[in-house]
């Protein structure tokens, strides 16, 4: 996974080649933004010959605390090419009020 900051937005890119759209879940909750999916595991070929197996089938999950200078409402999931990106904008930022102070 990849996680830049940029003006305005985070941007998470996750590779999962191999993994359906429909086996893919992106939400938030209390603050954390979470990914979990499951690839499929590939059919085994039957042979007496050598196999060498690098990639991993399964469920995976990873979790992500939010800062609090994100909009979670905001958050947009997109994916093509057995890559996720997730676009994560941040509020924009609050200008500092200065407070009046009176004379008893």
């Amino acid at each position: 996974m990849d996680l830049r900051e940029e003006d305005g937005r985070f941007v998470l890119r996750a590779d999962v080649p191999g993994v359906a759209l429909k086996d893919i879940d992106v939400s938030t909750e209390d603050g954390a933004l979470t990914i979990r999916g499951e690839r499929p595991a590939s059919e085994r070929a039957s042979s007496d010959g050598f196999e060498h197996i690098e990639r991993v089938a399964g469920p995976f999950l990873r979790r992500f605390t939010l800062p609090d200078s994100v909009r979670a409402e905001g958050i947009k999931a997109h994916y093509a090419d057995g890559v996720l990106e997730i676009d994560i904008p941040k509020q924009p930022p609050v200008a500092a009020k200065r407070v009046p102070i009176t004379v008893n």
